[in-house]
């Protein structure tokens, strides 16, 4: 009986390691202390958890172009926010991102702010400062 025990809590022990690797805190991963501002046009949008992800291509002043990938707050978030699945950020539009940069990871980031085509500017994560180191 006690063999039989052990194989439920073994899976479950696998199971939460794979959901805690999944997720991080802020500081973690990005460094508050590296602001970036970044306009581009969008090219994916994952509406995933534990956090939304998008990708934009921004061309620096030689015309070379750089997909930077964000992160932001889990979809249900984002719907309090006024965003709107399919609707809110689609492939092909011009954004603004105001958010920061990873700590190691290249042309990757964390979004707080995306100001639409449209003038509208909505939060798309955290502040700086979330979560433990």
């Amino acid at each position: 009986m006690r063999r039989l025990a052990v194989l439920p809590m073994l899976g479950l022990c696998v199971f939460g390691t794979r959901l805690a690797a999944a997720h991080h805190s802020f500081a973690a991963y990005f460094d508050g202390q590296k602001a970036v501002t970044l306009t581009g046009e969008v090219v994916s949008v994952e509406w995933t958890n534990p956090h939304f992800h998008f990708s934009i291509d921004v061309e620096d002043a030689d015309g070379a172009v750089a997909r930077w990938r964000f992160e932001g707050f889990p979809p249900n978030m984002l719907v309090r926010q006024g965003w709107r699945r399919d609707e809110t950020l689609t492939a092909g539009a011009t954004i603004t991102v105001e958010g920061w940069a990873a700590r190691s990871e290249p042309n990757a980031g964390a979004a707080r702010w995306v100001t639409l085509a449209d003038g509208r500017k909505l939060a798309a994560g955290p502040p700086a400062g979330t979560g433990g180191r």
